[in-house]
């Protein structure tokens, strides 16, 4: 029989992937993990933001951030700042970077969705990847009759339908909360 444990390992680190860059996309409200992709540069190497401050909501609209080293307050809001696809503005008393987050237009919320779309079929092309290359390995097996191959491929679609099915269920919570006002 052919054991789909290892594909389905590899589709569940996919959805994982996915659903950690659907925690990224910004909904609207404040959340700390918003700023999980931002890299600063501390000591002349870039580290991610979680790594030199801690980030906070204070409440749905303002996040806190508390650098661990205030020396790096500059880079921080430099940092954040150069990302435009977050298009926020933070400001700095010297201790602590205060991040407003603006209500989102329409528009926006419009074009956050598309960009969520990009990164759902990006989750769909490495599922479609690891189903063709267990398909090869079913074919390439030699000690496997014929419909033992069929039942295998046929698990193996399932599986991938499966995993499909949870990236599209991911995507839509997250475009409704998007598009919530």
């Amino acid at each position: 029989m052919f054991d789909t444990k290892e594909d389905r390992k590899k589709m569940e680190s996919v959805v994982e992937r996915f659903n950690s860059e659907m925690k990224k996309v910004r909904t609207g409200r404040a959340h700390p993990d918003m700023l999980a992709g931002i890299k600063v540069e501390v000591f002349g190497q870039f580290m991610p933001l979680n790594q030199v401050a801690n980030i906070t909501a204070a409440d749905a609209t303002m996040l806190v951030i508390t650098p661990f080293d205030p020396t790096n307050i500059k880079s921080i809001v430099e940092a954040i700042r150069n990302d435009q696809s977050l298009g926020l503005n933070p400001a700095d008393d010297g201790r602590i970077i205060r991040v407003p987050i603006p209500a989102l237009t329409e528009e926006r919320r419009k074009e956050i969705v598309k960009n969520a779309s990009n990164k759902v079929e990006e989750a769909k092309v490495a599922l479609r990847n690891i189903r063709e290359d267990a398909r090869k390995a079913v074919k390439i097996a030699k000690e496997m009759g014929e419909d033992v191959k069929k039942r295998a491929e046929k698990e193996i679609d399932d599986l991938t339908k499966e995993f499909n099915d949870k990236v599209e269920s991911e995507f839509k919570n997250k475009s409704d909360e998007i598009m919530k006002l």
